[in-house]
């Protein structure tokens, strides 16, 4: 599956990754409803960090993937800027440093804890202070070990 993506053009690639994140706004927006619909996000049970965090999380987060669905759907329209994302896509250095810093499987993990933290900090406060904490030593990990992988090579 991987090779067979590889093996397409850039602007397909592209063009795969738009229709990916508008299915991940999609979601987003079917999990806002059904949070208001279940009426888990009742800010009396919600300490100021909670709430706050599931903000800067959710909001943030549809502000990202909008930020993106606009980005690729420009260089879909530039050549420079395609060819431009396609060699710094390509970069071994780039490519090594992030394999290094845990790779795709902790960019997974970092989309799952987002996740689970801002689920929680409307449930559960003891398992949002959980979860903001695993979130933060894992972002410390991730950037920290980028920052050292990229001293050293």
């Amino acid at each position: 599956m991987m090779n067979t993506f590889n093996n397409r053009p850039f602007s397909e690639r592209i063009k795969i990754r738009i229709r990916f994140l508008w299915t991940v706004l999609i979601l987003m927006f079917l999990y806002m409803v059904f949070v208001g619909e279940m009426g888990w996000g009742d800010t009396r049970y919600m300490t100021t960090l909670a709430e706050n965090v599931s903000r800067w999380i959710v909001f943030g987060g549809l502000m990202y993937v909008i930020i993106q669905i606009i980005r690729h759907k420009k260089m879909l329209t530039s050549r420079g800027k395609l060819i431009s994302q396609s060699k710094k896509e390509s970069d071994e250095r780039q490519q090594f440093l992030h394999d290094k810093s845990g790779g795709i499987v902790v960019d997974l993990l970092l989309l799952f804890i987002l996740f689970i933290t801002a689920t929680t900090a409307m449930l559960n406060m003891p398992a949002f202070n959980t979860a903001v904490t695993i979130l933060t030593v894992t972002i410390v990990l991730k950037v920290g070990s980028y920052l050292l992988y990229s001293k050293m090579y």
